[in-house]
Formats: C-alpha cells, sequence, structure tokens
C-alpha cells in the first residue's frame, strides 16, 4: 500500500470507487427486498453480507456489520443489542463497512416499511441534513470537528429530531486505517474536537471523513441513519 500512499488522486479515486460499491450493494438490498417484515437483524446482516460477496468476491469489513430495527435503531454504535425480528410497520437502517481493495468505504441507509408518516419524514430528513451539512462544510475551509457537529445538531433540532450519537462522523482511509480510539477525539466530528477537518494525518495524506448523520425520535422509540463520505 505505501506506493501509492501520497498520490492523492489516485487514493480520492480508490475512496470514491469503494463508496460506489457500497451504493451498489445497497441499491441491491432494495431490489432484492431483504429488509423485509419477519426477518431477523441478524439473518438481513448475513444476507447482506453474502449478496457483497457476489457482488464483488469476498469482502471483509472493516467494523461490526450492524443492521437495527424499532427502537434498537436509537442504539449508538458501541451498544450490542440482541437479535431483533422486523416488524410490518418498522422503521430499518443498515451500516456497512466493507473493504475493496484495501480501501474502507463505510454506508449507512434507512429503511421503512409500511406508511408512518413519521417514520417516512425521518428518512426523507435524512440525506436533505446530510446534503446540508456537506454544503456546509464545503462553505467554511477552517471547519473544526466541534462547528460541523454543531450545525448537524442545529439542523436535526430545526427538523424536530435530536442526534443519536456523541459524534457525527469519523476519519476513513485505508485499511487498516489509523486506529481510531475512542479517546481520540481528533478522529471524529465530535465538540471535543477543535482541530480542523481539512489537514494531514501524521504521515502527510489528506484526511478524509464519513459524515454520519443518526436521528432520533426519542417520545416514539426509533431513529434513523444516513452516512457516506464528506470530503469527496
Amino acid at each position: 500500500m505505501a506506493h501509492d500512499a501520497h498520490d492523492e488522486p489516485t487514493r480520492a479515486a480508490r475512496l470514491l470507487d469503494a463508496q460506489a460499491k457500497a451504493e451498489r450493494l445497497f441499491a441491491e438490498i432494495e431490489a432484492r427486498g431483504l429488509v423485509a417484515p419477519g426477518e431477523g437483524e441478524r439473518a438481513v446482516s448475513d444476507r447482506v453480507r453474502d449478496l457483497a460477496n457476489e457482488l464483488f468476491g469476498t469482502t471483509r469489513h472493516w467494523h461490526k456489520r450492524i443492521v437495527r430495527s424499532g427502537p434498537h435503531t436509537l442504539a449508538p454504535y458501541r451498544e450490542n443489542p440482541p437479535d431483533r425480528r422486523i416488524t410490518a410497520d418498522d422503521i430499518v437502517f443498515a451500516d456497512f463497512g466493507p473493504i475493496f481493495e484495501e480501501y474502507e468505504a463505510d454506508f449507512g441507509r434507512t429503511f421503512v416499511l409500511g406508511d408512518d408518516p413519521d417514520k417516512h419524514r425521518l428518512r426523507a430528513d435524512l440525506p436533505r441534513i446530510f446534503d446540508a451539512g456537506k454544503r456546509y462544510f464545503a462553505e467554511h475551509g477552517d471547519i473544526t470537528g466541534k462547528q460541523l457537529y454543531a450545525e448537524v445538531e442545529r439542523l436535526a433540532a430545526e427538523a424536530g429530531w435530536e442526534l443519536g450519537g456523541w459524534h457525527a462522523g469519523h476519519l476513513v482511509g485505508e485499511f487498516p486505517h489509523e486506529t481510531i480510539d475512542g479517546a481520540d477525539t481528533e478522529s471524529y466530528i465530535t465538540p471535543a474536537n477543535d482541530t480542523p477537518l481539512r489537514r494531514t494525518d501524521k504521515t502527510g495524506r489528506t484526511c478524509h471523513w464519513i459524515l454520519e448523520i443518526h436521528l432520533i425520535h426519542r417520545p416514539r422509540q426509533f431513529g434513523g441513519f444516513h452516512e457516506e463520505l464528506l470530503t469527496l
């Protein structure tokens, strides 16, 4: 990997290619109806893993594969709720981190089963708030993790939702990326990160970021999730 570590155009292209594959994977999840009432979360997760292998050859994942439904959609990443059966009127999100040719993708999308208007509104707000956050990042050259988190939190509140996590994204790159340590706030888009997001890492490479939008409706105990590349 070291030979092209400083070739930024190649690196950017590989990260975008990895994301395009993840996007195709998620389009196939929808097309094949893998997220369906009566299915267990774990069974859906395993089918998505098998689908990734079918589409792209054996795929490794750099973080645990997540499929969460109903009240489990409130749980932050680090929690491991027990398996749950998806119901007819559910909201479900999937968060996968496949590795394609040594480059990480990190992709999350939300599926709504049934016609609950609140759940549909939340799902519609996820990409809209993601796009608004990405625009805000583009317009502010020296933006810090703290400032972007605050803006995402503001956008969520304005739409009537809370943020579900302590951060709104993280560094991404080649696998294995610099170990993201929970204490290393500079690796996250979080209120404690006062460093500019546009910077280079310890090896002189451009930092690339994933933006995560985790919106929750606490009174009704559901949430949704949307994530992809912020910086490319």
